[in-house]
């Protein structure tokens, strides 16, 4: 699954997390050996091979302490199955509070994550079924157990049938038939009207299991979290926010029935990006992820401070907008733009000694170093844009081509980050090479995909998704396209053909089989400009050296009851 972000840090699926990064001018400043600066060891170039957040064994950590992380923007909603909250940052803070049903390692290679169930088993494939059955201690915050009615409840509100429900993904649901209980209140059978290749994913991941009481009806999905947290079930619960202060702060769950967390409380700042390496500095904060090479310098010579390094799961991309009367409704003309845009030259710009071999994300659906990754871009080719522009009847007049009386001058709107910034002027350099104009909209974090991005206020947009082990549950919706139910196609982009390849993709039971089909869709994808990837995220964090089980964990999931403070 995919959640989305604005910004570069702590978050597409749809991917939607984020964090931004701090580097001015069309080069970052002392990015690389090449040119005479100093560079920051380099990343492994393979993510699911590694993970680093200084393994260590609970009894070396000790009881208590504070936590104290960044978030950029305060929640606009905390159901992150909503469209309002499919946030990478909302879903970060909501990892040791919600339930989830698989743990993965750094290969992203799945275990059952039995603080809550026992066993969760595909238990027949005609039609397809899968048994869960719930561990017994397992209790909401509120006191209700957890049960099979959870499960259903939140099945039938992402199936997409009751469109008051203001979901941002099916995750497959749309294909369940039933969901009925099993031999008691504690197992659930799921039953499939269409087979589902990502039935692992359904409750993991970036998807938790919420309660029946916020997926029951549409009112309550849509609004009850909007001020705040409902029940949780996780090792930590929600203590406090304070919205004015721009302070969240999660403490131990008294009721937790699993292994007591070392740590005492986990508090989240909000502050802009800019702002996170000095706050880090100060003492203000223990961890932030990293986003240029002066910031990684910085920790680097700061006394008490470490950099953790693995590959990120977040990726930066473009979004086109094809919406009909949109300048590149037309699709050739959206292939054209893409293939005019040096996507490593804007690798070599913003990674360029952070990680050892910057290269651009080449797939809109698999990372680099996960089974599967295949590069099915259309590649760099400004000579070809510019034929296919002219062929298409953009001609130039001057600097910038024109058809009809109009221009093709195209609006690139992006969180108010200076690497997003930095990215859309090497764009605009690239694509005035071919005789189209670019503007470069920023706009602030707070409302960036409520008030900007849903609406589809853009000609182009850039923000980040955030991938995970289940990378086929986010093909339907991001690049499906249902005019009645957009998901995160904010593009507004899509034909029948593709939206039946994927059809075919997330029905396949066959790994082996998927995977193809997936790489298919991805061509497809690229081939109708749907969108452009750009950078997979260099997973740098700096931190205080004495914390431990925490950092960069690539794709692993983190065990929120061992992080803490050394001994």
């Amino acid at each position: 699954m995919r959640i989305r972000s604005n910004l570069g840090g702590p978050r597409p699926r749809a991917a939607r997390l984020a964090v931004p990064i701090v580097a001015f001018g069309l080069v970052v400043a002392g990015c690389g050996a090449a040119d005479g600066t100093e560079s920051v060891e380099g990343l492994s170039d393979a993510l699911g091979t590694s993970s680093d957040i200084n393994p260590t064994n609970p009894d070396r950590i000790r009881e208590g302490g504070n936590l104290r992380l960044a978030t950029t923007t305060f929640p606009a909603n905390w159901n992150t199955l909503s469209n309002d909250g499919n946030d990478g940052e909302i879903a970060d803070m909501e990892r040791p509070l919600m339930p989830r049903s698989f743990t993965t390692d750094a290969a992203g290679q799945l275990s059952i994550n039995t603080d809550y169930f026992t066993d969760v088993q595909l238990t027949n494939t005609n039609p397809q079924q899968v048994t869960y059955t719930i561990n017994p201690k397992a209790m909401w915050s509120d006191g209700t157990p957890i049960t099979w009615a959870d499960i259903r409840s939140q099945a039938a509100a992402l199936s997409g049938a009751d469109k008051r429900f203001l979901i941002a993904i099916t995750s497959g649901f749309d294909r369940v038939a039933t969901v009925e209980r099993g031999v008691d209140d504690r197992q659930a059978v799921m039953t499939f009207r269409d087979h589902y290749a990502e039935w692992r994913g359904q409750f993991s991941g970036n998807m938790a299991l919420f309660p029946k009481s916020v997926t029951a009806d549409p009112e309550a999905f849509n609004h009850s979290l909007v001020d705040h947290m409902g029940p949780t079930a996780g090792p930590f619960v929600l203590q406090s926010t304070d919205r004015t202060q721009g302070r969240i702060v999660l403490a131990r769950n008294p009721n937790w029935w699993g292994t007591t967390p070392k740590l005492d409380t986990i508090t989240y700042s909000v502050l802009d990006h800019t702002a996170w390496v000095g706050a880090l500095q100060n003492n203000e904060l223990d961890a932030v992820r990293l986003a240029t090479i002066d910031e990684a310098k910085t920790v680097r010579n700061t006394s008490g401070l470490v950099i953790r390094r693995a590959p990120g799961n977040r990726w930066r991309h473009i979004t086109f907008n094809g919406a009909t009367g949109s300048i590149l409704a037309e699709p050739k003309l959206r292939v054209a733009i893409s293939k005019a845009i040096d996507r490593q030259g804007i690798a070599t710009a913003t990674q360029n000694g952070l990680v050892e071999n910057p290269r651009p994300l080449n797939s809109h659906v698999f990372l680099q170093g996960q089974e599967g990754y295949r590069d099915n871009s259309l590649g760099y080719d400004p000579a070809a844009a510019a034929k296919e522009l002219d062929d298409l009847g953009w001609k130039l007049n001057g600097d910038t081509r024109e058809k009809d009386g109009r221009k093709l001058v195209i609006r690139d709107v992006m969180y108010n980050d200076p690497t997003w910034v930095q990215i859309a002027q090497i764009i605009q350099q690239n694509l005035a090479g071919i005789g189209v104009g670019l503007v470069i909209d920023t706009k602030p974090g707070a409302g960036y995909f409520t008030d900007v991005i849903q609406p589809g206020d853009f000609d182009t947009a850039q923000f980040i998704f955030s991938g995970d082990a289940f990378p086929l549950s986010s093909l339907p919706q991001i690049y499906a396209y249902n005019p009645d139910d957009l998901q995160g196609n904010y593009g507004r982009i899509g034909s029948p053909a593709l939206n039946a390849l994927i059809d075919r993709t997330i029905s396949e039971l066959d790994p082996a089989k998927a995977i193809d089909l997936a790489n298919q869709v991805d061509r497809a994808v690229f081939e109708e400009g749907h969108s452009l990837p750009l950078t997979q995220s260099e997973g740098n964090v700096g931190l205080r050296a004495d914390i431990a089980n925490y950092g960069s964990p690539g794709l692993a999931s983190y065990d929120y009851t061992t992080i803490g403070f050394l001994k």
